[in-house]
């Protein structure tokens, strides 16, 4: 792990080539898992004031879900998170597009009709975001869905993610991620 400031970084986050190919994964990380995407406690609000607008985007069954279930409900870790449909199921934010899957929060915002983009843990993907105290810790979530993003590409991972990270973090941290990428990782210190 590398500290910077508060925050403790894997250091695979540097080392690890990653670069999303939804037509290769068709967003599986989106419709696949026992629960949601985790929510930061302040992005509660976020969901409810962006509601209105998004569930325009969604299906039947994404409503009918969010009806009986909340936009949010904690999981059996008593973390905050998007439901999801059945057990198993996709978050009910995914909205299909030839076979892939999208965020309707997202969709939203591309569209400019909202001006969050959509919760920090889905945008720094497969970056998991832990508190502990007073520290930060940023860890690669590994799962077997995103194995065609580690293929076939130079793209530091931190790389790939800059502007979530610098969106959740601030460019200054993004900074000293790329200096400290090319003083210890880079082999031609680019």
């Amino acid at each position: 792990m590398i500290l910077i400031d508060n925050i403790y970084v894997e250091e695979s986050i540097l080392t690890t080539s990653f670069c999303c190919d939804l037509t290769k994964c068709f967003g599986a990380c989106c419709i696949e898992g026992e629960s949601g995407a985790p929510l930061a406690n302040d992005e509660l609000e976020k969901i409810e004031q962006v509601f209105p607008i998004v569930k325009d985007y969604l299906t039947t069954q994404s409503k009918k879900t969010i009806e009986q279930t909340g936009l949010y409900l904690k999981d059996s870790d008593g973390d905050w998170t998007t439901p999801i449909i059945g057990k198993g199921g996709p978050c009910v934010f995914v909205i299909m597009d030839n076979n892939i899957a999208y965020c309707g929060i997202e969709k939203a915002f591309l569209d400019k009709k909202i001006k969050w983009q959509k919760p920090i843990s889905c945008h720094l993907y497969p970056i998991r975001v832990e508190y502990k105290g007073a520290f930060i810790y940023l860890k690669y979530h590994q799962w077997s869905v995103c194995k065609p993003a580690l293929k076939n590409n130079s793209i530091p991972m931190f790389r790939f993610l800059k502007s979530p990270i610098i969106n959740a973090f601030g460019k200054t941290f993004y900074n000293k991620l790329e200096e400290i990428y090319k003083r210890k990782y880079s082999k031609n210190n680019s």
